[in-house]
This record gives C-alpha cells, sequence and structure tokens, in this order.
C-alpha cells in the first residue's frame, strides 16, 4: 500500500517501543536495558505531577508573579518559545551526539529541556487544560498520525 508521495504504508502496530541514545556505549547492556529505562522515566514522571508542581510554583509566587489566568497564556507561550530557541543553539552549537554523550553539555541540555516544560506546564494551567484532555487529544493526533503513511 502506499499514502502521499508513493511511500510505502507502514503497518499500523500498537505503541512502538522509544529508541533511547545511550551517553556512553556502556550505559545499557541490551536493548531490553534501554527500553525499560525509557518506560521506568515515563511512568515515574507525568503531567499531572509537573501541574501539580507547577501550581505549586505560582502558588508560591502569587504575589510576585501575574496570576495564571487566559491573558497570560500569550506570555508564556512566548517564554516557552525562547527556552526551545536554548535547546536549540545548545545542539547546533555543539552536535546531538555530544549532548547525549558530554556530561556537562548534557545537564544543560536537560535543564533548558526543563525550562521549556515549565513553561508548557504553564500555558496547561493558563488555559485549564486537563492531562485527561491533553491524553484524549494527543492519543487522537498518535492515532492519526500512525495512520497517515
Amino acid at each position: 500500500m502506499t499514502g502521499r508521495r508513493g511511500a510505502q504504508k507502514r503497518p499500523q502496530t500498537a505503541y512502538l517501543t522509544l529508541p533511547l541514545v545511550p551517553r556512553r556505549e556502556t550505559d545499557y547492556n541490551t536493548d531490553e536495558d534501554r527500553q525499560k529505562e525509557c518506560t521506568r522515566a515515563m511512568e515515574d514522571f507525568g503531567i499531572r505531577e509537573m501541574l501539580s508542581m507547577q501550581a505549586a510554583l505560582q502558588e508560591k509566587y502569587r504575589d510576585i508573579w501575574k496570576p495564571i489566568g487566559p491573558d497570560r497564556g500569550q506570555d508564556q507561550l512566548l517564554w516557552m518559545v525562547g527556552e526551545v530557541g536554548e535547546v536549540v543553539d545548545i545542539i547546533k552549537k555543539h552536535g546531538g551526539a555530544a549532548a547525549c554523550r558530554d556530561d556537562t553539555l548534557r545537564a544543560r541540555l536537560v535543564e533548558e529541556l526543563a525550562d521549556v516544560l515549565m513553561y508548557y506546564n504553564d500555558v496547561l494551567l493558563c488555559y485549564g487544560i486537563t492531562p485527561e484532555e491533553l491524553k484524549k487529544a494527543y492519543t487522537a493526533k498518535f492515532e492519526r498520525n500512525m495512520g497517515r503513511w
């Protein structure tokens, strides 16, 4: 079967395994170890926990920061894009392989990605988007994308 641009249509499967790039060759003994690490990481830290942490942060600084709400969402999105730019700069200047293997560079990359997620979660809070809404939309988009080509 062919899809757009004459590409072979991939068979529909359930969730695919997620490839992880080891920081060093010795970080994972087997592909199974790599998959377990990825699965554990996804189970350990989710949207609900991040939203709770961001709500606590917003509450702590409520007298200093503008209140969370739809009128603040645009600012949070712009600041998030700025943080994405910092992530891109790291990769552009040093390369993806170095960002995976150099401990100092990797720490900077992960910190900037955490900043992106913090603003992302602020955006969710601004518009009152729940984890359930996000899961429903994400799953629907995933299914559409799985059937595209």
